[in-house]
């Protein structure tokens, strides 16, 4: 499932930033939150890394879609 969620991902990474309206921009506001669960999810092991890799996916994900 991981693998098929980056590649949706991958394909739409254009179509979803914010100046792209509002519905859209909670789209890929939600695909960025999933994205990081999944991180937090596979490093669970190591909270100290599965927080870094959430938030640092948070973080970079959000800006992206600000400025595309």
């Amino acid at each position: 499932m991981r693998i098929t969620w980056f590649a949706w991902l991958a394909q739409h990474a254009d179509e979803y930033g914010y100046s792209d309206g509002p519905l859209r921009a909670s789209i890929g506001t939600g695909a960025v939150l999933v994205t990081a669960a999944l991180f937090w999810f596979a490093l669970h092991r190591n909270r100290p890394a599965a927080m870094a890799a959430a938030g640092v996916t948070c973080a970079l994900g959000i800006g992206w879609l600000a400025f595309h």
